[in-house]
C-alpha cells in the first residue's frame, strides 16, 4: 500500500511538473543589421567619409524574455535585452552594460496591466520607437538629431513601469528611484503616455521629467497617426523639451565634432515632424521623413548662446528577401543655422547614402 501511494504520488509530481514547463517558455530572440555609410563634411576639413555602421533604424541586439503561466490571467515574465556593434563585435555603450536596452522582471495580468521593475525604455521610447515615429527614432546623427535632447534618457535604471490597454486607449506609467541618500527625488525619473486609437487615427500625448543632481529635464509631446489605406500610413507630431542640467548641448554634437566650450542651463527646443510609410509592394516598403527643429538658450560655437535652426529629410527603401531578411537603402540631408553650427564638424550641412542587410530571429 505504501508503494502504491509513492507511486502514486510520484506521479502526480511528474504530471504536475510537465504542465509547469507547458505553461512557461524562454524564448531566443534578436536581431542583426549593419550597413554601409557615405557621408559628406564629415569632419573639420569637409572630408568626405566612408564606413561600416549599425542599421539606419535598428541597431543590433539579441535577448532572452520567458513568462510563466501562473494562473487566473497572470503571469510572470522577465527581459534581458542587449545591444551592440556588428561591425567589431563590442558592445554598443561606454559603461559596459551587458543589457543595455532591458534587464526587468514583473507581472502582467489580462485584465489588470503589466508592472515591471528594472532597467527599462521609457514609455516615451516605447511609443516613438514602435508607431508614431517614422523611422522609429533612427540610429544615425543626421536622420535621428531631433530627439537627441531626450536621447540620454530613453532609457532607466531601478525603475518601476506600468502599462495597460482599455479597449483603444493604452495607457503607460514609470518611476526611477534616484537612489540618493536623503533626498527621494534627486537623480529620479518620471513619465507617462496615453495613446489612443479611433478608427483609422492613433492619437498620443506624454511628459517626461528625469532629474540630473537636483537639476530638471522636461519634454512633452504630442503625436498622430492617419491610416490612410492599410498600405499607407502619415505620421505627424511635436516635442517640445526644456533642459536646465547642461545635457542637451552636449548630447547634441556629432562624435565627430568638438566639444562644446559650455552647455545652457536653461535650453528649450521644439521640434516638429511630418513623415508617411507605404508599403508599395508585398516586399517592398518606402519611408518618408522630415524634421524641423528650433533652440532657444543654446550653445554657440564662439562660446555665446542664442538661437538655432535644423532641418533634416530622409527617403528609406526597404525590401525583404525573406520573412527574416532584408535589404535596404537610405539617403537623407540636414543643414543648420545659428546654434547648430557648434554640432556640425565642418559646413553646416551633410548628406548620407547607406546600403545595409538585416536578419531578424
Amino acid at each position: 500500500m505504501k508503494k502504491t501511494t509513492a507511486a502514486l504520488g510520484v506521479a502526480l509530481l511528474a504530471a504536475s511538473a510537465q504542465s509547469a514547463f507547458a505553461q512557461s517558455s524562454v524564448t531566443l530572440y534578436g536581431l542583426v543589421d549593419t550597413a554601409v555609410r557615405y557621408q559628406t563634411n564629415a569632419n573639420s576639413n569637409n572630408d568626405g567619409l566612408v564606413e561600416m555602421r549599425e542599421g539606419v533604424v535598428t541597431p543590433s541586439r539579441w535577448g532572452l524574455k520567458g513568462t510563466e503561466d501562473l494562473g487566473g490571467g497572470t503571469s510572470a515574465i522577465f527581459k534581458l535585452e542587449n545591444q551592440f556593434n556588428l561591425f567589431n563585435g563590442k558592445l554598443a555603450n561606454s559603461n559596459n552594460q551587458l543589457f543595455q536596452r532591458n534587464a526587468y522582471v514583473g507581472l502582467s495580468n489580462t485584465k489588470y496591466g503589466t508592472l515591471t521593475f528594472g532597467r527599462q525604455q521609457t514609455p516615451f521610447f516605447d511609443e516613438m520607437g514602435n508607431t508614431f515615429d517614422p523611422l522609429t527614432v533612427a540610429d544615425y546623427w543626421q536622420d535621428s538629431w531631433a530627439y537627441n535632447p531626450v536621447g540620454p534618457f530613453l532609457f532607466t535604471n531601478n525603475s518601476a513601469k506600468y502599462t495597460n490597454t482599455i479597449a483603444g486607449l493604452h495607457v503607460e506609467a514609470m518611476y526611477g528611484f534616484g537612489g540618493v541618500a536623503g533626498s527621494t527625488g534627486e537623480n529620479s525619473m518620471y513619465g507617462f503616455t496615453a495613446s489612443y486609437a479611433f478608427g483609422p487615427v492613433q492619437g498620443l500625448v506624454g511628459f517626461q521629467q528625469n532629474d540630473v543632481s537636483g537639476k530638471k529635464f522636461n519634454i512633452a509631446n504630442v503625436g498622430l497617426v492617419y491610416t490612410v489605406v492599410p498600405s499607407v500610413r502619415l505620421l505627424a507630431g511635436w516635442l517640445h523639451s526644456q533642459d536646465n542640467t547642461g545635457t542637451v548641448d552636449q548630447a547634441q554634437q556629432q562624435v565627430s565634432g568638438a566639444p562644446a566650450l559650455i552647455s545652457s542651463q536653461n535650453r528649450i527646443d521644439d521640434n516638429f515632424y511630418v513623415g508617411s510609410t507605404w508599403q508599395a509592394t508585398a516586399p517592398l516598403a518606402i519611408t518618408l521623413a522630415g524634421y524641423y527643429g528650433h533652440a532657444r538658450n543654446a550653445a554657440l560655437a564662439d562660446g555665446g548662446y542664442g538661437v538655432g535652426i535644423n532641418y533634416s529629410a530622409t527617403l528609406l527603401a526597404e525590401y525583404s528577401l525573406s520573412k527574416r531578411t532584408e535589404v535596404y537603402g537610405t539617403v537623407d540631408f540636414t543643414r543648420g543655422t545659428g546654434a547648430y553650427l557648434a554640432d556640425y564638424p565642418g559646413r553646416n550641412n551633410q548628406t548620407g547614402v547607406a546600403i545595409g542587410l538585416r536578419n531578424i530571429f
